[in-house]
């Protein structure tokens, strides 16, 4: 079985090869919140070698120092929806923006980070895991597996 999404326009389509909806988190920090233009952004890595990517994709890289980490950003070309990215802090691994799933409704958050920076407004469930920042990789991997 396999999971789909895709871009606004539907220019881009994917298909993630999965059974179950991947594991995902809430990022907080400011950089998320001006991208998604929203309070957080929804992301979840999955293996780079599950998804598919179909359409009139485009990549790009924010010019030096723009980022933290240097990412490689791929989305639409048509209406610049960012369907995933990697860097090489992650090989062979992509982090997908999880609202481009088309069953982007049925997902939860299962961590929240950079809670330090997140909307004053939004309270988080007491028994979902919070980092106020970036969590270590073993700190990250043991929230998702709950």
């Amino acid at each position: 079985m396999s999971l789909e999404g895709g871009c606004r326009c539907g220019g881009v389509r994917y298909e993630l090869a999965s059974d179950d909806l991947p594991l995902t988190y809430a990022c907080h920090c400011l950089d998320c919140q001006t991208w998604s233009g929203s309070a957080f952004a929804l992301h979840a890595i999955v293996a780079q070698n599950a998804l598919s990517i179909e359409g009139s994709v485009h990549d790009f890289r924010l010019p030096e120092g723009q980022e933290a980490r240097p990412s490689d950003h791929i989305g639409c070309a048509v209406c610049l929806t960012r369907i995933v990215n990697r860097n090489e802090a992650l090989p062979n691994m992509l982090v997908l923006r999880v609202g481009t799933l088309d069953r982007s409704r049925d997902v939860s958050p299962a961590v929240h980070i950079w809670t330090r920076q997140k909307q004053e407004w939004l309270t988080i469930d007491d028994s979902t895991p919070t980092f106020e920042v970036s969590p270590t990789p073993a700190e990250f991997a043991a929230a998702l597996s709950g």
